[in-house]
């Protein structure tokens, strides 16, 4: 396979273009990790509309039919359902924490074992996610335990 990567002005729209003899699943697979890496999250705070990378995002979490947005100094709101944003996160940056939380692998700061098989995982600003124990298994894969 060959790749090309051309240069154009900044007042070009920029563009991927795929060419193959069939599309199969290989082709199907790099078109969706494509629109992964450029996928945004809207996030809602009161009545203000904010546009957020994935990158900056700590966790999702579940509350009452509401699923927040939780970055390093502020929580938005979104509209979609945690199993939507689990489809549309990075899969090797985010996995699931628990039934109702969607975690950021790389805000974790360590990983320490709890009660019943579960682990606790305290992130880069303080906070701490339990890990619930049917979950452990694929932390401990992710992080290469």
């Amino acid at each position: 396979m060959k790749i090309s990567i051309e240069t154009i002005d900044v007042n070009k729209e920029e563009e991927i273009l795929i060419r193959c003899h069939e599309v199969n699943d290989r082709i199907l697979n790099c078109v969706k990790n494509i629109e992964k890496q450029n996928a945004d999250l809207i996030g809602y705070n009161g009545d203000s509309i904010h546009r957020l990378q994935f990158a900056d995002v700590y966790y999702f979490e579940a509350v009452d039919n509401k699923v927040f947005i939780y970055c390093k100094n502020k929580v938005y709101e979104s509209k979609q359902k945690l199993y939507e944003l689990e489809e549309l996160c990075p899969p090797k940056k985010f996995f699931r924490a628990s039934k109702s939380f969607i975690l950021n692998i790389s805000k974790i700061d360590f990983v320490k074992p709890s009660l019943s098989g579960r682990f606790d995982a305290t992130l880069d600003n303080g906070e701490t996610i339990v890990v619930s124990r049917q979950y452990v298994p694929i932390l401990k894969s992710k992080l290469g335990l």
